[in-house]
């Protein structure tokens, strides 16, 4: 299967570039896959859609300020480092440009109380940064560090909480799981209140979000590791609802990722935490998830081929070009869809 195989046209005036307020007024394309139906909705129908007894199952990370500026002592030259995993208390995983200038034992000073050194390099701009510092690290990256906005996004938001879900808590991804920026709190308290569950899980979105496919063979791509973690709570409350014959809906790709990582053969999910480097693709076979809403993904990325090993290659294309017709927003700040 070739990385073309997933390629769609997109006219530039449908990338997202601010949010729609309220978060539910998004627009909803919802594909049943037993009757071959698209519905065109809004995020704030889900009630209707959803039965009382489905399990959502959304992605609690929390964006970083991982952006940051750091000058090199020798020369002046400013370097722009994307924090994307922490190796160890004061050693990161990067990817920094221009990475011409960032060589190994380059030393930078970030602020005052922030400086590092570079003590690896790796391909496409990968750099490791070890820091040292006064004071509490996770403060000084509040104060100093920004969040990263996708590339394909050129305006400023009013407010960076927009780029944080309702729910976020656990601090540590690079990008929000960004299905799950369309639900507010009126939103899940009316579900909740429907008898439809919420179960939290955690996978801290890191490099792999941001580097594309490069082979033309998609099996010859290799995803970089994320951490995740299933609490014992977590585990229990989706194997309980499996066993009860309940729906599992996956809130975004990133809780698929999840489930599909701590899941054995018979879609027993087991607690615990860890790396994860699952690439799902056709014809991957699902263990754990039952339906999934997400948003609409950029050509030819491994997430695009994440909703087609649910739904099917062709259908997904077949769906991305109905919502190009009917001109929907895509990507992090667009709309949403919903294949049950």
């Amino acid at each position: 299967m070739n990385k073309s195989d997933f390629f769609y046209d997109l006219p530039q005036e449908l990338i997202a570039q601010t949010p729609i307020e309220p978060r539910d007024a998004s627009r909803l394309l919802v594909y049943d896959r037993k009757t071959d139906e698209i519905e065109h909705k809004h995020f704030y129908d889900l009630p209707e859609l959803l039965r009382k007894d489905d399990m959502l199952v959304i992605n609690n990370t929390k964006v970083l300020p991982a952006r940051v500026e750091g000058v090199k002592t020798d020369t002046g030259a400013h370097i722009s480092f994307l924090l994307h995993k922490r190796v160890d208390k004061n050693t990161w995983e990067t990817l920094c440009r221009p990475a011409k200038r960032a060589k190994l034992g380059s030393k930078l000073v970030f602020s005052d109380d922030l400086t590092g050194e570079i003590v690896g390099e790796g391909e496409e701009g990968a750099r490791t940064l070890r820091f040292e510092y006064d004071g509490v690290f996770e403060e000084i990256l509040n104060r100093i560090g920004e969040v990263p906005l996708p590339h394909y996004i050129h305006e400023q938001l009013e407010t960076i909480d927009r780029y944080q879900t309702v729910y976020a808590r656990d601090v540590g991804s690079s990008a929000a799981p960004t299905a799950g920026l369309h639900f507010t709190p009126r939103l899940m308290n009316e579900l909740k209140n429907m008898g439809v569950e919420f179960t939290e899980v955690l996978l801290h979105v890191g490099l792999g979000t941001f580097l594309p496919v490069k082979t033309d063979d998609v099996e010859n791509h290799k995803m970089h590791s994320e951490f995740y973690r299933v609490t014992d709570d977590a585990a229990r409350r989706i194997n309980e609802a499996r066993a009860q014959g309940r729906r599992i809906i996956a809130v975004g790709t990133t809780s698929v990722r999840v489930l599909e990582s701590s899941a054995d053969e018979n879609g027993i999910v087991r607690a615990g935490c860890g790396e994860t480097s699952i690439f799902i693709y056709p014809p991957y076979k699902f263990k754990a998830v039952d339906a999934l809403i997400t948003n609409f993904h950029l050509p030819e990325s491994t997430l695009i081929m994440l909703v087609s090993a649910l739904v099917g290659r062709e259908k997904t294309l077949e769906i991305y070009r109905t919502a190009v017709e009917k001109k929907y927003r895509f990507f992090s700040f667009g709309d949403a869809c919903f294949f049950r």
